[in-house]
């Protein structure tokens, strides 16, 4: 029955749910579904973000300004969704102060602690100590603030474009009006 439906209509006999009982069959156009499918995948993979491990690196000895430089580039990461891997490089005699690098992650940890949280405590790797820092929000929320954001910010220019327009309009056919009438054109010489 369904069968002689979808070959009058002219259309494809698609098997919806075949693990179903009965199993569930719908008329359409099987060209067209596989598209959307298609589209729908297209879509998902684009929104799918994969979360990056930056790194900052430090030095036991770092100066004020330093820090702080490399601190706002770590809380740049972490806003935009990323993990960030703290590291101190220990030179010479300073690998035998660790607990100075400790004490060093200890204070970015607490200086980030805004924009994330600490997903592995400082450990000792070779010459270096590491601690990774996780952000609070990952990197889809991230992404779909910004588009929501961006969405907003078009709507905005867009309202003020035609409220504007409007505004802008009407100063501008003033001066036409007052503007004197054309003199009328010379009868061509003879």
């Amino acid at each position: 029955m369904a069968l002689r439906l979808a070959q009058e209509a002219d259309l494809d006999l698609v098997e919806v749910a075949p693990n179903s009982k009965p199993p569930v069959v719908k008329i359409m156009d099987y060209g067209k579904f596989k598209y959307e499918a298609a589209q729908k995948a297209k879509e998902a993979r684009r929104n799918q973000a994969n979360t990056v491990l930056k790194e900052v690196r430090f030095r036991l000895k770092i100066e004020a300004h330093d820090y702080i430089t490399k601190l706002k580039r770590a809380e740049g990461f972490l806003q935009s969704g990323d993990k960030v891997k703290a590291m101190i490089l220990f030179r010479g005699r300073e690998q035998s102060r660790p607990e100075q690098g400790v004490r060093l992650l200890r204070k970015f940890a607490e200086d980030v602690a805004e924009f994330g949280t600490v997903e592995s405590n400082p450990t000792i790797d070779g010459r270096n100590m590491v601690m990774v820092v996780a952000p609070h929000k990952n990197k889809s929320e991230v992404k779909t603030e910004q588009n929501a954001q961006r969405a907003a910010n078009k709507e905005a220019a867009r309202s003020a474009r035609s409220g504007g327009a409007t505004q802008a309009g009407a100063p501008a056919e003033a001066p036409e009006a007052d503007a004197p009438a054309a003199a009328p054109e010379a009868a061509p010489a003879e």
